[in-house]
């Protein structure tokens, strides 16, 4: 696994062979996640993210509204199918848990699509972030809620 520090907007990628598999604003998160998920592979930084760094220079000037990268995704069958349904919320909009869940066909599975979103590794690619909980407000999000509310406004949602 190989990864680097887009400095522009304070986030570390990180990607195998297969394709992007983190993103987030923690050096040690990332750490932790590659030695979870990759044990005693090879972690090192790299310059091979001109493309991935590009389109997130673009997300946060309001200039890339998705991403067409190939993901490394070790998840669940319920999880791939929750990020499926994330990455149709369109830019600019929000959804709640439950309207996921409903989405997913399961009007109470909203507690496991909030796990299941929860442990989304690739932060703004799979936008987690356009979700809110019924009341409107936001909620948990892994790299914090000002960072949630920030790529919001970026999208005006």
């Amino acid at each position: 696994m190989i990864y680097d520090y887009v400095e522009e907007v304070g986030l570390y990628v990180a990607k195998t062979s297969r394709g992007v598999c983190y993103i987030g604003n923690n050096f040690d998160d990332l750490a932790a996640f590659s030695k979870k998920k990759f044990g005693r592979e090879k972690f090192r930084r790299s310059a091979e993210f001109e493309r991935e760094s590009a389109d997130l220079k673009a997300y946060f000037n309001g200039e890339k509204v998705a991403f067409d990268w190939s993901f490394d995704l070790a998840t669940s069958d319920f999880t791939a199918r929750v990020f499926q349904v994330l990455r149709t919320i369109p830019y600019g909009q929000t959804a709640t848990y439950s309207e996921i869940a409903e989405k997913m066909g399961n009007k109470k599975a909203v507690r496991a699509v909030g796990r299941a979103i929860g442990s989304n590794p690739v932060l703004i690619a799979i936008p987690c972030h356009r979700v809110i909980g019924k009341s409107g407000k936001l909620t948990g999000y892994r790299d914090g809620l000002a960072l949630k509310e920030k790529l919001l406004h970026i999208e005006n949602a």
